[in-house]
């Protein structure tokens, strides 16, 4: 197979990025499809995919055998529909996260790939290929500072549209880090707490933020998480880890900084697109290369349904003060 033929389900924000990105940043792929109800919309993402072919359902693009492997970059509510009739036809998926928006239906996306026999699903927690996530997992695994004790996480945006509502919180944006502390300390999130901070001034009406969320880990790893999407100042995802002997920390801005009339000045990003452009950009590289070879690079579909079990637990925690335990299914012996 020279160049992976891949069809992009969404073409909305996500899917457009991820459309010029295959097209001018990665290597062995080709986008040929493009999944999206709304004409217009796919149209212009495809622009940049010159190769693409608009299709207004995944099920008349796997008719039309018009790809090799599939990109789901529509809203969460969204990927079941399109993750089953993918999975029947054997077609490698790359899913932005979530899997599904709940717990159930994850399961459900777990057994549909278990009946098939074969690994297809890869989940998009890009966080997993940002070389300093990678780099604080390796010092975390050599131990060279003794034992994590623990985590200090702070997801920060500038802004978030009047759509955005008090669980979003949880399910769109703390999923992240619900993954990231998993992946870092290598045990499930046993335990949620969620806390108010005093409420920004610049919240919409009905919404509520910051919170600090507490992830407690099975290996007893505590986790604080601030989660604070109407900060202004820009987009900052940063991670401070405790260890036994030392103090580690990623996320800092790296971008230019002036000293000008008096003042010290650092840029800062304004969206995930730019924060995490290079993580993007390995994690899809990746997955073409695996894919090619038959099989995953990243997180699969029982990741994605770990995530969603905690994220339950996390927005029943934010909407009820309490602390929330975290139940899971068994694992299949698939994925061990």
């Amino acid at each position: 197979m020279s160049e992976l033929r891949i069809g992009v389900v969404g073409a909305g924000l996500m899917g457009a990025d991820h459309i010029i990105r295959i097209q001018n940043r990665i290597n062995g792929a080709i986008v040929t499809a493009v999944v999206e109800p709304d004409e217009g919309r796919a149209k212009s993402a495809m622009e940049n995919a010159p190769a693409a072919k608009w299709y207004p359902n995944v099920e008349a693009a796997i008719a039309d055998k018009a790809m090799d492997a599939v990109l789901i970059a529509t809203p969460g509510q969204f990927h079941e529909p399109v993750l089953l009739p993918a999975l029947a036809a054997g077609l490698p998926i790359l899913c932005e996260k979530p899997l599904t928006p709940d717990a159930a239906s994850s399961l459900r996306m777990v057994e549909a790939e278990v009946a098939t026999g074969k690994q297809f699903i890869q989940v998009g927690f890009m966080r997993r290929f940002d070389a300093g996530y990678e780099n604080l997992r390796s010092l975390i695994s050599s131990k060279d500072q003794g034992e994590l004790l623990g985590l200090h996480c702070a997801h920060r945006n500038p802004s978030v549209p009047e759509s955005y509502h008090n669980d979003m919180l949880i399910f769109d944006s703390v999923v992240h880090e619900i993954d990231v502390v998993r992946f870092l300390t290598d045990s499930p999130i046993e335990t949620v707490e969620v806390k108010h901070m005093k409420r920004n001034s610049n919240n919409h009406s009905g919404f509520s933020d910051p919170i600090l969320v507490l992830l407690k880990t099975k290996s007893e790893v505590l986790a604080t998480v601030e989660m604070n999407v109407s900060v202004k100042f820009g987009y900052e995802v940063k991670t401070e880890a405790v260890f036994e002997n030392g103090i580690a920390e990623i996320g800092r801005t790296s971008g230019m900084t002036t000293w000008f009339n008096g003042q010290i000045s650092t840029q800062e990003h304004m969206s995930f697109k730019t924060r995490f452009a290079a993580a993007y950009d390995s994690q899809i590289q990746r997955w073409v290369t695996a894919t090619k070879q038959g099989k995953i690079d990243g997180p699969s579909a029982w990741d994605g349904y770990l995530a969603a079990a905690a994220v339950e637990a996390g927005v029943k925690a934010l909407n009820t003060g309490t602390l929330q335990n975290v139940e899971y299914a068994a694992k299949p012996d698939f994925y061990k």
